[in-house]
Formats: structure tokens, sequence, C-alpha cells
């Protein structure tokens, strides 16, 4: 046998954990509405499926956006052609636009400094490139997002540190945490080269408060190590508080701090929901970040056909302030509704205001407080409920008992088949009910049986509607309007 790498050979990718288990149970019996209705059902992909209207009636609007359309395709030979690895200067001025917009336009972003990659994957490594070397490492508050040891870890020899965070708190990052950690690596003869944190977060679907921040650059200012702020979610925060990004927080007066160590990483996988485009973005207060990341950008390009449609579509002043409105509203109702049903069935979850999913609750049902027992659990879940839901520890959690589970990434009637699934497991494990109105069904676009409707619509509640039926507006929507 022709020998090979060690990181051809080893493992690093991190394709062994439950994470991407869940995946592989999926993948070999994906859910179907009619041809695998016993299917399993993915609910552990983070992505944004509910804005697709949005974005389709405006490439229907904008034919010229696609070079492979009659009124695209004069551009067609111009954008083909070579492009450096600046990026279109069109491109990475909506971008700038766009992450401006997205945070209030509290902050203003320099197109100059955008740095494309190949989704935020190759974005975080490509910021541990710039500036780890092997055996360096990272601090990471728990949990986190598992592919983070991949992204950081496996190419670039980089190694990342838990930093410890409590529900007992509500999973907050505290200054005593960021120390202890800190304490750790030095005692474990490693460099600590920077924080990494997520916000909002991801497991968590929760933002960090402005004194949070203020700590942490305090932290990273007083230990002279970076400060990687992984911005992906940051149009999906749907109720108060508002998301507050590390760029509006070295421009307060009261915050001092060496702008060299602040990094940002975004996408718009999430906040747009691209996944499959691969558009990241480092974005970074650093020169010599700056320049060194566009280099490295040579190896993970996005394609100037993507960048052409993203530049015409984010340069559209109205459909943009539109589409962030109103992802954040069809995002609230998700959230509204799939939390609501949860709680009529026993299951608590964090208190979240962001992301495309929630940090569901199932200590109880442990039948001891271990990872083993967590384990257990999950492959019930997993291969017998028939869903993908992702454990705790596989995102680092301390505690046992924690779960991922993705609402964005289904539509309604894929979403009420996995509530039914939750409710029926929830009763044979004699779980105490709160008693469930019957109202009018909603309509459905597939057809359901007679009693699989009627089970259905036990999940209704004249307080708490259809995903997509008007509510309310959120009340961090109200507040924009």
């Amino acid at each position: 046998m022709v020998a090979m790498s060690k990181i051809a050979t080893g493992n690093g990718h991190g394709e062994n954990s439950t994470y991407f288990d869940g995946w592989k149970a999926y993948e070999t019996n994906p859910f179907h509405p009619t041809e695998r209705p016993e299917g399993v059902i993915q609910m552990g992909l983070a992505e944004n499926q509910l804005c697709f209207n949005l974005i389709k009636n405006w490439l229907i609007k904008h034919p010229e956006a696609s070079l492979c359309t009659p009124q695209g395709v004069n551009k067609f030979k111009e954008t083909a052609l070579f492009q450096d690895y600046h990026g279109m200067p069109e491109f990475r001025q909506a971008v700038a636009k766009f992450m401006g917009k997205v945070r209030g336009d509290r902050v203003k972003f320099d197109p100059d400094r955008i740095v494309m990659s190949g989704g935020a994957t190759g974005a975080h490594e490509m910021v541990a490139f710039c500036l780890a070397d092997p055996g360096e490492a990272f601090l990471v508050p728990t949990p986190y997002y598992p592919g983070f040891d991949r992204d950081l870890k496996w190419r670039t020899g980089v190694e990342l540190v838990p930093v410890n965070c409590e529900s007992c708190n509500n999973f907050k990052i505290t200054r005593n945490a960021l120390e202890a950690a800190y304490v750790k690596v030095q005692e474990a003869n490693l460099r600590v080269k920077g924080l990494l944190i997520t916000n909002p977060s991801n497991p968590l679907g929760t933002v960090l408060d402005r004194d949070t921040l203020k700590s942490m650059v305090r932290f990273i200012n007083d230990k002279n190590i970076h400060l990687i702020g992984d911005e992906i979610y940051a149009s999906t925060v749907f109720m108060e508080p508002e998301f507050v990004s590390i760029s509006e927080i070295i421009e307060e007066e009261d915050v001092e701090c060496n702008r060299d160590l602040i990094h940002i990483v975004y996408s718009l996988s999430k906040d747009m929901g691209f996944p499959g485009f691969r558009v990241g973005i480092v974005y970074s207060y650093n020169d010599s970040v700056v320049s060194c990341a566009r280099k490295m950008s040579s190896f993970g390009l996005v394609s100037s056909q993507t960048q052409h449609l993203i530049a015409s579509m984010l340069s559209d002043d109205e459909f943009v302030d539109n589409f962030i409105t109103e992802s954040k509203e069809l995002l609230f109702n998700r959230h509204k509704y799939f939390t609501w049903s949860l709680s009529q069935v026993g299951i608590g979850c964090l208190k979240g205001n962001a992301g495309l999913f929630i940090w569901m609750d199932l200590r109880k049902l442990l039948k001891e407080e271990t990872f083993a027992a967590e384990m257990e659990l999950w492959r019930v879940i997993t291969n017998e409920v028939k869903l993908n839901v992702s454990p705790g520890s596989s995102f680092h959690c301390q505690e046992p008992g924690w779960f991922r589970v993705c609402f964005a990434n289904m539509d309604d009637y894929t979403m009420k088949v996995a509530l039914l699934r939750i409710r029926t497991f929830m009763l044979k494990n004699n779980e105490a009910m709160v008693p469930l109105k019957l109202c009018r069904p909603s309509s459905l676009k597939l057809s359901l049986s007679r009693s699989l409707s009627r089970r259905m619509d036990d999940f209704m509640s004249p307080g708490i509607m259809s995903p997509h039926s008007p509510l309310p507006q959120s009340p961090l929507v109200r507040a924009r309007t």
C-alpha cells in the first residue's frame, strides 16, 4: 500500500462525531412525505429555508442578474474570464453595505477589508492560518459548533480549548471562566493566540450582551491575544435584545482596544440562506491579516458568477430592507410555534431570540446524569423516533441532556410530522401533558389523511397560529418600524 500523509490517514476531520452520525442516519433513510414517510427527519442542519419565496420573486423580476438568461448573457464573457483574488469591486461593496444593514447601520464596513472565502468554513481556517502556528491554541466558550474542530484544527494543527459555561447562568461567558481556561492552557505549556466567540450563538440561539462583549474585549486586550467574532447568524435575531456586533463595541469611547486584535467571520449561508453558494467573508482590522488572508483566498474563491448575482441582489436596497424584515418575522413565527408545541408536551428550552435552532432541555429524560445516558437517549431519538437532533456533548457541552434542534430547514408539513413524533414519544415516556384545545385546521400544501390531519391539529392553539400565518410582529421588528 502506498504511504499517505498524516492528514489523509488521520481522523482530524471529525466525521466520527455523533453530530455527523446523525446526518448519516438521515442520509441513509431521508424522510419524504409520500415515498418515505417513516424516514428520518433532518433536524440537525442549521439552514434557513423560510425565505426562498422572497429570493425567488426577486430573481423572476431581475433575470439580468443571472448570466444564464437572455437578459444576462451579455455579461457572461467578462464574468467568466479571470478574476483576481481581491474579488469584484461591486461584490465587496455590496457585501460591506449588507453587513452594515444587518447591524442596523450602526457601524460601517470598508469594502477594501472584505476578503472572500469558500464559506465560513474556509474563512475560519484562513484566520487560523493567519494568527496561529501548529500547537498554539484558541479559547472557545462552550457549547460551540462541532465543525470548529474541523475548520480550525484539522489542517492548521491549532488546538481548541473549551471555556466551560454553565446552564445555571444560561451559559453566559464570564471573565472567571475565561481566566480559568487561560490558566489551564498555560499549565499545559501551550500558547494562547486568541478567543473565538460565536454571536449569535450556535447552538444556544442567544446573543451576547454589551457588557459581556466589553468584558471579552478587555480580556483579550489584557492578554494581548486575538478575538475572532463569528457573526454568521447576525441577521437571524428575531426578538429583543438586539444583536450587538464586536465592530460596534470597539467604536465605543469607554472601550480601549488594540484593533489589530479584532477579526470578524461572516457568510451568507445563514442570514440569506445560501449555504450552497459558499460565500464566506473575513473582515479584519489588522492590515497584515487582510493582506495574508487575501493571498490565501486563492485556494477558496467565490465563483465570479456567484459574485455577480450576489452583488446585483444586495445592491437592491428596497429588496434588502424588505428581506431583513420579512426574514426576522418568519423566524419569529416559526420559533414561537415550535417552542410552544414543545412546551405542550413538557419539553423546555433555553430562552433564545436568534439563530435557526433551539437548545432543547431533555435532562429529565436521562436515566442518569451521564453522557452515556445522553447517548442512549440520542440513539432512541435517532433510530426509533426517527429525528436527527444533535446531542449537547457533540457541542462540547459540559452538562448531559441538552440537544440542538433546527426548526427553519423544513416546510410546515415536515415540521408538523416531527412535532407529532415528539408528542408520541413523550406520551410513551409518561410525561405530563398540558390539555390542548382543538381549533380550525391550518391549510397545508400537501393533502393529509383525515386521521393524520386530526392528530396534527392537536398542536394548533387559538393563541399560536401556523408559522406562516399573520402574527403580531416580533418586539424587535416593531421597534424598528
